[in-house]
């Protein structure tokens, strides 16, 4: 409730965030020493135990030419940077979620045509990626796209990949009736 403590320089060291006690006691030198407004975003801590990021806004007022004391304003910006980082969270997991079929795509590519593991064929994504200055998964589309349009492979590679394609189907199913009959 307002008006229920005075709000001492002390009062106000004993709530901070204790990793932000230094640069609070920084701020109040530069302030004094300086004598002019300042600013500073930091946390405390409030009466529950809550921690809380606020804003602080303040300026030294004088009395008779001296400095006599501060006045100002805390803002807690708690909410705002929570929902603000929530909101970009959500963008990036949205964001992943619409391309990364693609990207997996295109590491499955990579990995069986150059015989690699899963964690190298998305490092060379990454590489062609920073080096072309484009996404990831620009990159991986437009990969995904020329193969399925079916012209980047000769029918003999083609042929032999059928072979690959229907020995491994045969494998499965005899791998499947095998743990079957272990049973």
């Amino acid at each position: 409730m307002p008006d229920e403590v005075v709000p001492t320089t002390r009062l106000l060291t004993e709530h901070k965030h204790p990793d932000d006690r230094e640069t609070f006691h920084a701020m109040i030198e530069r302030m004094r020493s300086a004598r002019t407004s300042f600013s500073s975003r930091h946390r405390i801590i409030d009466t529950r135990g809550v921690t809380r990021s606020v804003i602080v806004v303040g300026r030294t007022f004088t009395e008779a030419g001296v400095v006599a004391g501060t006045e100002g304003f805390y803002l807690d910006v708690g909410g705002v940077v929570e929902d603000s980082v929530r909101g970009r969270v959500a963008d990036h997991v949205q964001h992943f979620r619409e391309h990364r079929a693609v990207i997996e795509q295109a590491k499955g590519m990579l990995m069986a045509v150059y015989g690699i593991p899963p964690d190298r064929a998305f490092d060379v994504l990454l590489w062609l990626s920073q080096t072309r200055n484009v996404p990831v998964h620009a990159i991986s589309d437009s990969i995904v796209g020329t193969a399925i349009s079916g012209t980047w492979i000769p029918s003999t590679a083609r042929r032999a990949f059928d072979r690959v394609l229907l020995d491994g189907a045969e494998r499965a199913v005899a791998d499947t009736l095998d743990h079957t009959d272990q049973r």
